[in-house]
């Protein structure tokens, strides 16, 4: 991708995981100069931290930040209270995974970086086919974001729209996949699992990787995922 003066930047939030690199991925093909913001936001393990740098650095983006802030001082998500298990079984309603506003507050600090840099484009990489019920992942949602976001800034005040990209909103992980592989996204990269261990391997049992792997497998792609049970 060619980076001249007159390419176009965007912010794309990356988290490590198999979507995020895969919206990466669509940012660059679409042709922007992709700034990748990743949030140190009190989660359980870091490992997912030095997945994103690991992907940045693959994708080459333009420059990649970790910015911290700390939802583990509210805690009420099994990713930011270790006092609450992460559940290996599928959960009806939505799940203790879910970590209250974070997308709300994650796209809210790219939206103010974009203004920042001049970007009028949002990346975020969720998803509303496979994924394990979040109401912050939804096209509904995104809609209502890309609304707030013109009304609350000064870009969207002086006429420049601001857009909300969520390329994957619609897709099957299989697609996702696919989509990736045909990008060249390596996937052994990427950490999707919500409780690996310190060395970064999955446990292939929480929601997260129970859903990357029937992914990889209907994709009909072999899984790159490292697992704590293989390597013990």
């Amino acid at each position: 991708m060619s980076r001249g003066a007159d390419s176009r930047p965007a912010v794309v939030l990356l988290s490590g995981g198999l979507d995020s690199a895969t919206a990466l991925a669509i940012a660059r093909e679409q042709g922007f100069d992709c700034h990748a913001l990743s949030l140190d936001y009190g989660q359980r393990h870091r490992a997912e931290l030095e997945a994103a740098r690991r992907v940045a650095e693959a994708q080459g983006v333009r420059e990649h930040r970790i910015l911290p802030i700390d939802l583990a001082a509210f805690g009420g998500s099994a990713l930011t209270d270790p006092d609450i298990a992460v559940p290996e079984g599928p959960s009806e309603g939505i799940p203790v995974t879910y970590v209250p506003a974070r997308n709300t507050i994650f796209l809210s600090l790219a939206l103010a970086w974009a203004e920042v840099l001049g970007a009028r484009d949002l990346f975020v990489g969720v998803n509303a086919v496979d994924y394990s019920g979040y109401p912050d992942c939804r096209p509904e949602y995104i809609e209502a974001f890309e609304r707030l976001a013109n009304l609350a800034t000064r870009a969207g005040v002086e006429g420049v729209a601001i857009r909300v990209h969520a390329p994957l909103i619609r897709m099957t992980k299989a697609e996702i996949i696919r989509t990736g592989v045909r990008l060249g996204v390596d996937y052994g990269l990427t950490l999707s699992c919500y409780a690996a261990d310190a060395r970064g391997r999955a446990c292939g049992r929480c929601d997260s990787c129970r859903l990357r792997a029937a992914g990889f497998a209907a994709a009909g792609v072999p899984d790159p995922t490292a697992y704590q049970a293989e390597s013990a």
